[in-house]
């Protein structure tokens, strides 16, 4: 080495061998060139430009072989031009067969890419089957710790944990304050590798709605083959959250395929419906519609048992319809019923017939049952079993001892946290709450928590100083910190009636993922 010996590390693309003097406008750059210099210029001003056009195209190195033209050494022209370009400069004191080195090296390039090309394979055979399996996203999670040797991360729009595989490391390490290292942490684009807290992160999405994000913690910058990993396991992510499924009967999985169907707006006549409907022995034309969302207990998600035991409470209570899993293979998965009733039937006798017997099989606590509007239409349908979900949804996390709910039970509350899963809300909340969230982050304070009480309490100041246990001056102190964190004015109702909502959805959100 003659210079450029700081540049050792320098990847090489291609080995080229080259006696002419005009070869840079030949190369692409990272090209190791080997020459004995027989058609080197005798100028000084030449030998510079010589080095200086390697250099600008970017080549790894020159590597000039003595005997031919030079009998010791190089012309110290070349090697101080070399040196002050940062070019690397080899000098062969032994005549060696250039082939020998080509043909070494290009088969080391060509091993790497081939292995390069199995290893991109491999992933696509592995994320291929897991997709085809209908994987949940805690094994999608756990094969790219398993393939990575890396903890994996599978977060929402809120920054809350929704899988993870810490690879062996210590999971409360992992996870500890997660909320507050994720939102420090938005690389550029849909893919990005974060240096200060080195993750790589990737969106997870499809059909342009974007729901999470999925993470490699990484100690050093991610190697192309792991940025290829997170991609291909955040769109098996995305694909699986729109196509998983669950077993079932398969009188329940064709009713519960029916009624998608029906929500989806899937059959272009609504009559097309009624008639699959009927082949599965189901009236739907002519009759009083209605739509009944089931929940189990607690948080166990609905099985493949629950949705029997509601199709049996249906037909003892004598009410037609159709019965099946709703959003199978995810935590929102719940049972769907599609009553049809005759135009004389009386719904809440109905609905109490079936939900006693329900709750007889059930047992305590017992399923939470919901019910919609009725309606007269198929094209309505859609609109019963959203005010049913927003009703169970909501009963499910402040039940009392009622057999079954119905959308007058709801308020503000209730549709923001129907709504917590949402990308619209959980970004309208961090547009709302961001800089608040993160400054008590970073300082350990909980002006969320001041800013909270204050609107809780109507913006009565008094009341609001009661209740945080604090003086006057000091909760005073502490709105206008609120006020200059957030960039607002408290005294503007509008302000304060918007951040009021973004409160509201946020513990909708963090009460759901507790």
């Amino acid at each position: 080495m003659v210079a450029g010996a700081d540049r050792l590390d320098s990847p090489v693309r291609w080995v080229h061998v080259a006696e002419i003097a005009d070869i840079a406008s030949l190369l692409r750059g990272g090209e190791l060139v080997l020459t004995t210099g027989i058609a080197f210029p005798e100028e000084a001003a030449e030998l510079r430009a010589y080095a200086a056009a390697l250099a600008g195209v970017g080549v790894s190195g020159l590597m000039v072989e003595l005997g031919r033209r030079y009998a010791r050494e190089l012309p110290g022209t070349l090697v101080r031009a070399a040196e002050g370009l940062g070019l690397p400069l080899v000098v062969l004191r032994r005549e060696i067969p250039f082939v020998d080195v080509t043909e070494a090296v290009h088969a080391r390039i060509l091993d790497a890419q081939l292995a390069e090309l199995r290893a991109s394979e491999r992933l696509h055979e592995i994320f291929t089957q897991l997709s085809v399996e209908g994987a949940p996203p805690a094994e999608v999670v756990r094969q790219v710790a398993r393939l990575t040797g890396r903890p994996a991360v599978l977060e929402n729009l809120a920054h809350q944990v929704l899988a993870a595989d810490p690879a062996g490391s210590e999971p409360a390490r992992l996870l500890g304050s997660w909320e507050s290292r994720s939102r420090a942490v938005r690389p550029d684009g849909r893919t990005g590798y974060d240096e200060t807290s080195g993750w790589l992160v990737t969106t997870v999405g499809a059909r342009g709605e974007d729901w999470g994000r999925l993470i490699i913690p990484l100690d050093v910058a991610p190697t192309p083959h792991e940025v290829v990993l997170i991609e291909r396991a955040a769109t098996t992510l995305a694909l699986g959250r729109l196509l998983d499924r669950h077993e079932a009967s398969l009188e329940r999985q064709a009713h519960g395929t029916l009624i998608s169907g029906i929500l989806a707006r899937a059959h272009s006549d609504p009559q097309e419906a009624a008639a699959r409907a009927r082949a599965l022995g189901v009236r739907l034309s002519g009759r009083r519609l209605l739509g009944v969302v089931v929940r189990a207990p607690g948080t166990e998600e609905p099985s493949v048992e629950l949705a029997e035991a509601v199709a049996a409470a249906a037909r003892e209570a004598d009410i037609s319809a159709l019965v099946g899993l709703l959003d199978e293979g995810t935590p929102q998965a719940r049972v769907g019923v599609l009553a049809a009733l005759p135009q004389r039937a009386d719904v809440e006798r109905a609905l109490t017939a079936m939900a006693r017997r329900l709750r007889v099989s059930a047992g305590a606590p017992g399923p939470v049952m919901a019910a919609g509007s009725v309606v007269d239409s198929l094209r309505d349908v859609r609109r019963s079993f959203l005010e049913a979900e927003q009703v169970a949804d909501v009963a499910a996390h402040g039940r009392d001892d009622r057999l079954f709910y119905r959308l007058p039970d709801l308020r503000l509350r209730g549709l923001l946290h129907l709504l917590r899963d949402d990308a619209r809300l959980q970004t309208f909340v961090e547009r709302e709450l961001g800089p608040l969230l993160a400054h008590d982050a970073q300082r350990g304070e909980d002006l969320t928590g001041v800013l909270s009480v204050y609107l809780d309490r109507g913006r009565n100041k008094a009341a609001a100083a009661q209740h945080a246990h604090l003086s006057r001056p000091a909760l005073y102190d502490r709105l206008h910190r609120i006020e200059r964190v957030l960039s607002v004015d408290l005294n503007d109702a509008e302000t304060c009636t918007s951040l009021h909502v973004a409160l509201l959805a946020l513990r909708s959100v963090r009460r759901e993922h507790r």
